[in-house]
């Protein structure tokens, strides 16, 4: 799956998109048939311990990144570029994306967008590095706008409509629509040649993208924008349960996990 293979599908075909953080889920992700791969920056807060995706490091996300490609045959992966790993001088920036594609096998990147990175989207696709471009809600920006709805007035809509165009026309491939009015999300699909993937922006994006952790039911919560398509949460629990009940009763490892070697006999 190249960029070029998702815009094509812009209006054409529904696009699917899940994160992944590890090789043993991008490798059941990719089997799947899922289009895109999203190394996204969640895991800060669904893999890493922190309360938010700020804390996430240019080095976790290569370090991920390298995982999932080397488990993704056919998906589209992106590496999703996390807080002040661009937008602080393009050289950094570019050097940060670069690293991305070169060296852990990214196939694009992710940019949580404003005006700041129009150009960056620029630089980036004339220099071979696709780019998908997120507007709406944007987390590493909740310390601003707050987890909140975004787009929710005419003003901040068409603001919204006017920075998609701008990095359409600046290159990018694709774009996330966040926490958006499904009303607004459609305008901006209608708008755009380029294809729009939603979350939490209703049914008329060109395709959907979630966390790998709710639709198989491992994260504790949903968002109500979500859904649950599994409960890996309570089968891991049943199995722990099961594991911890069995040691301490005696019963596990019983003989057939157990290996005995005669000659070793006289040491007893």
């Amino acid at each position: 799956m190249r960029a070029k293979d998702i815009r094509a599908k812009a209006g054409e075909e529904a696009i699917t998109m899940l994160t992944a953080y590890d090789a043993p889920t991008a490798e059941l992700v990719d089997a799947a048939g899922v289009d895109v791969i999203l190394v996204g920056d969640s895991v800060g807060n669904l893999r890493l311990g922190y309360d938010s995706t700020l804390p996430v490091t240019v080095d976790e996300i290569a370090s991920r990144t390298a995982a999932v490609t080397r488990a993704a045959d056919d998906a589209f992966v992106l590496a999703d570029m996390p807080f002040l790993s661009f937008g602080v001088g393009e050289a950094e920036s570019v050097a940060n994306c670069g690293r991305m594609v070169k060296e852990a096998g990214a196939d694009g990147v992710k940019l949580e967008c404003g005006k700041h990175t129009v150009e960056l989207t620029d630089r980036l696709t004339d220099l071979g590095i696709p780019v998908q471009a997120h507007l709406g809600l944007t987390p590493q920006r909740e310390n601003e706008t707050g987890l909140f709805r975004q787009a929710t007035d005419d003003d901040a809509a068409e603001e919204m409509l006017d920075l998609a165009e701008a990095h359409e026309a600046a290159g990018a491939f694709s774009l996330v629509l966040e926490h958006v009015p499904a009303n607004a999300a459609a305008a901006v699909t209608e708008a755009l040649d380029i294809p729009t993937i939603g979350i939490g922006a209703g049914p008329d994006c060109d395709g959907q993208v979630l966390t790998v952790d709710e639709v198989v039911g491992l994260a504790e919560g949903v968002a109500p924008f979500s859904k649950k398509f599994g409960d890996v949460r309570g089968e891991m629990t049943r199995a722990i349960e099961g594991y911890v009940d069995e040691v301490e009763a005696g019963e596990f490892p019983a003989e057939e996990h157990s290996h005995y070697q005669e000659e070793l006999d006289d040491i007893y």
